[in-house]
């Protein structure tokens, strides 16, 4: 079977289940991901993200359930799922003793590249994340940003099609993040596709094209981020008032339209409420300019993924802190997977 006769789908999973000890894991868990896409997969520490993640990249055998990744199985077809995946972990699995250079030289040769294409390879990849300059210099002088950025670079050395990403901007500063997302989305510009999980509703809700929302080792909701907040309920409106002598007229004025209690912040001259939509919006205006009361600003907005999240669950994304991640030792066996260090892989 072609990496692409299962049709659209870079990822189908049916019931996968993780048991250790008494903990359920993962717990009959779906995923369908299509090709070419950004699947994020949210969820707080402990959920099951990444344990979905590792028997996925056959890092970690199911207990039950089946999964296949471009129409091969995952449990039947290991080895070639491992040509078409790559796995960056939420921890950098990269050599601090070792330059970039010299990490992404070892990558390339444990990759099976010769030496002169690893030297390309490396000097390419350097290129396309903002490294070059800092080639040579010993990863212990890198900044957190740089050393996540050759991570995802190692990941990309086989170019592979599906590529999973644990949680790569954990702890990366707001600029650094913002970098990442980009680099993220040249890759689907170029046909990749890529598995997101992440804590970060604001990078799920930016990046992915569909969510999941896993909590405690089940799919709690799928769908698109507009898919989810709408499922959640109505819009909020947020008014602000150019006089705040204005507000307590306003208020019952809203009130009184609506037919729902709204929320004043006096310091902010605004008043937030509850609206089904747009349409509903404009009794409101003609009611307020009838009463000479001017508005400064007024802004609708859906849900944010937070509240989407507390609604799905009971609970915020960030209420628990099991650990759940990829070790560098799970990334470096998949990278690394059945290919013996070669003599001379850094000269």
């Amino acid at each position: 079977m072609s990496t692409r006769s299962s049709g659209d789908w870079a990822v189908e999973a049916h019931g996968l289940v993780k048991v250790f000890g008494d903990n359920r894991a993962v717990d009959g868990v779906d995923l369908s991901v299509r090709t070419g896409s950004v699947y994020g997969v949210l969820g707080p520490n402990g959920a099951g993200k990444t344990t979905t993640i590792r028997m996925l990249a056959t890092l970690l055998k199911a207990d039950a359930g089946e999964a296949r990744i471009f129409g091969h199985d995952v449990f039947r077809e290991p080895f070639v799922v491992r040509q078409l995946i790559g796995v960056t972990g939420q921890y950098a699995s990269v050599d601090e003793t070792l330059s970039a250079t010299e990490n992404l030289m070892l990558f390339c040769r444990l990759n099976g590249l010769s030496r002169a294409e690893s030297r390309k390879r490396s000097a390419d990849l350097l290129e396309a994340f903002a490294l070059t300059e800092a080639a040579r210099r010993p990863l212990k002088n890198f900044s957190g940003g740089m050393r996540r950025r050759l991570d995802l670079a190692a990941s990309l050395i086989a170019q592979p099609p599906l590529l999973f990403l644990d949680e790569p901007t954990t702890g990366l500063d707001p600029r650094t993040r913002t970098q990442m997302w980009d680099t993220i989305r040249s890759l689907v510009a170029t046909g990749s596709t890529v598995v997101l999980t992440t804590q970060y509703l604001d990078e799920a809700d930016q990046l992915a094209d569909r969510i999941a929302v896993i909590d405690r080792g089940r799919v709690v909701a799928e769908g698109t981020s507009d898919d989810l907040k709408d499922a959640v309920g109505e819009q909020s409106l947020q008014l602000g008032l150019v006089e705040p002598g204005d507000l307590t007229a306003a208020l019952s004025l809203v009130e009184t339209t609506f037919g729902v209690s709204a929320t004043l912040s006096p310091e902010a001259r605004r008043i937030t409420v509850p609206v089904p939509g747009p349409d509903a919006v404009t009794d409101l205006l003609v009611r307020l300019r009838d009463a000479r009361i001017e508005v400064a600003s007024l802004n609708m907005s859906k849900p944010s993924l937070d509240e989407v999240f507390l609604s799905l669950t009971g609970h915020g994304v960030e209420d628990e802190k099991n650990e759940d991640h990829l070790s560098p030792a799970d990334v470096l066996g998949n990278q690394a997977t059945a290919t013996p260090t070669p003599e001379g892989a850094l000269r």
